[in-house]
C-alpha cells in the first residue's frame, strides 16, 4: 500500500503539505479529494466498493455548489450534462402553494446523480489522487501524530496526518444520531417524454395535504447519452417503504396517474416497482464535525429532508471550507476553522429544512391549510420572493462564514 499513500506526483512541496485519507466516493469526498489535491496534498481515496458508483435519481446543484464545482475544474463538464431549472411550481389541486424562482442569470442546475459523479470523478482523476477500492473502513485509530484507516478486511492503511470521513449516513465513524423523519420517498428516472407540456426548465410538484406527493424534475443527459431524462418521484410513510418491492405496480400507477394526470407519460416506461428506489431520510447535526485530525464532511455531518433541495450542496460546500481552512494552518488550528466556516450556514438551513418539511411531508391536518391559505400567498408578496430564491439558491447567509465568497458578482443580488 505503500504506492497508495505517497504524495502526489509533481505537486509543488510544502511545510503543511499532508498525508490525507478522504473515506468515501461520494459527492463531497469526490470534492474534497480534488481540492486538497489541487493544493499539494497528497491524498488517498478510499472506497468500499471495487468500482465505485453513484447512487440515487436526481438532485438539483444549486447556485453556490455549482460554484464549488467551477473551482474544482469540473463546472462546464457539468453544466454540459445537467438542464438548467429556474423554477420550483407546486399545486394542491388548482391551488399553487409553491413558487419559487432562481436569478435570471443564476439557476440550479438539475442532473442525475450518475451525471454529477461521472463530473467529479474525472475532476478526481486529473487532480492526481491514489486510490484504494475495495475497503470498508470500521475505524480510524489515533497513530503517533496522526491515524490509521482499519479495515473490514484487516488492512491498515496510514498512517495519515489527516483522516476526512465523508462516507456518507453510513459512516462508522460519526457520532451523529440522525432523527428517523415519517416520510421518505420513491425515485426513478425516465426518457423525457416528446408527449408532455411540462417545461423542462421546472421541477413540478402535486400535492394531497402533505401526505400525498409526487414530483418530475428535468435532470439533463447521462454520460454518453444526448436524450434528457427526468428524475419521478412519490412521497409515502416511511414506514411502507419496506413493503414497496410488493406493490401491485399497476394499481399504484394507476392511482398516481389519478392524481396528477400529467405524469402519466412519465410512468410509462416504468413496470415494476424495481423500477423506483426507496429513500429514507433523518435529520440532526454534530455538535462539533471534527476531532483530533479527523474531520466530518456531508451526511456524515449533518443530515436532513431533501425539501429544500441542498444534500448535494451542503457537501460540495463543506468540502470547499475544509480545504480552505487547511491553507496555511496546522491541522488543529483549520478543523476549527472548518466547523466555524460552515457552522451558522448548516444551522441556518437544517432549522428551515426542520420547520418547512412537514408542510409538505407529513400527516399533519394543521398545517396544508396553513400552507395554502396564508403562507403560499405571502410567499409571493415582497420582499418573499427574494428571500426565497436566496433561500434555495444556497446564499440566504454566507455559505463559508469569514470569506468573501463566491468572488463578488459570481452570484448576483
Amino acid at each position: 500500500m505503500a504506492g497508495l499513500i505517497g504524495r502526489k506526483a509533481g505537486a509543488v512541496q510544502r511545510a503543511e503539505t499532508m498525508r490525507i485519507a478522504v473515506i468515501g466516493a461520494g459527492m463531497g469526498g469526490l470534492a474534497v479529494a480534488s481540492l486538497l489535491a489541487r493544493d499539494g496534498h497528497g491524498v488517498t481515496l478510499i472506497e468500499r466498493f471495487a468500482a465505485p458508483r453513484p447512487l440515487g435519481s436526481g438532485l438539483v446543484v444549486q447556485p453556490v455548489g455549482l460554484a464549488v464545482l467551477d473551482e474544482i475544474g469540473a463546472g462546464d463538464a457539468a453544466r454540459g450534462l445537467g438542464a438548467s431549472v429556474r423554477r420550483m411550481l407546486g399545486h394542491a389541486g388548482r391551488r399553487r402553494v409553491l413558487d419559487v424562482a432562481y436569478r435570471a442569470t443564476d439557476p440550479g442546475l438539475a442532473m442525475h446523480r450518475a451525471a454529477l459523479f461521472h463530473v467529479l470523478w474525472q475532476a478526481m482523476q486529473a487532480a492526481g489522487v491514489a486510490l484504494a477500492t475495495g475497503h470498508t473502513v470500521t475505524a480510524a485509530p489515533p497513530d503517533g501524530a496522526g491515524r490509521r484507516v482499519e479495515t473490514a478486511g484487516g488492512d491498515s492503511l496510514g498512517p495519515f496526518d489527516l483522516v476526512v470521513d465523508a462516507s456518507g449516513a453510513g459512516s462508522c465513524l460519526s457520532g451523529l444520531k440522525a432523527r428517523p423523519l415519517p416520510f421518505g420517498a420513491v425515485w426513478g428516472h425516465v426518457p423525457w417524454p416528446e408527449a408532455t407540456d411540462l417545461p423542462a426548465d421546472t421541477l413540478r410538484q402535486r400535492y394531497r395535504a402533505a401526505s400525498r406527493m409526487a414530483g418530475v424534475l428535468p435532470v439533463g443527459c447521462l454520460p454518453g447519452e444526448d436524450r434528457p431524462r427526468a428524475a419521478v418521484f412519490w412521497s409515502m410513510p416511511a414506514a411502507q417503504l419496506d413493503a414497496w418491492p410488493a406493490t401491485d405496480f399497476a394499481v399504484w400507477k394507476t392511482r398516481v396517474t389519478e392524481f396528477w394526470p400529467e405524469i402519466a407519460p412519465f410512468l410509462a416506461p416504468l413496470t415494476r416497482a424495481a423500477d423506483l428506489t426507496p429513500a429514507r431520510y433523518g435529520h440532526g447535526t454534530l455538535r462539533r464535525p471534527y476531532a483530533d485530525r479527523l474531520a466530518f464532511i456531508g451526511d456524515a455531518a449533518h443530515r436532513a429532508s431533501p425539501q429544500l433541495g441542498q444534500g448535494a450542496n451542503m457537501a460540495l460546500l463543506d468540502a470547499l471550507a475544509l480545504a480552505r481552512a487547511l491553507r496555511g494552518r496546522d491541522v488543529t488550528a483549520a478543523l476549527a476553522q472548518y466547523a466555524a466556516m460552515r457552522r451558522w450556514h448548516v444551522r441556518m438551513y437544517q432549522a428551515m429544512s426542520a420547520a418547512l418539511t412537514p408542510a409538505y411531508q407529513s400527516d399533519s391536518r394543521l398545517l396544508p391549510p396553513l400552507r395554502d391559505l396564508i403562507l403560499a400567498p405571502l410567499s409571493l408578496v415582497p420582499p418573499a420572493p427574494a428571500i426565497l430564491t436566496r433561500l434555495v439558491s444556497g446564499d440566504l447567509i454566507p455559505p463559508l462564514a469569514g470569506e468573501a465568497w463566491p468572488p463578488r458578482g459570481d452570484l448576483r443580488a
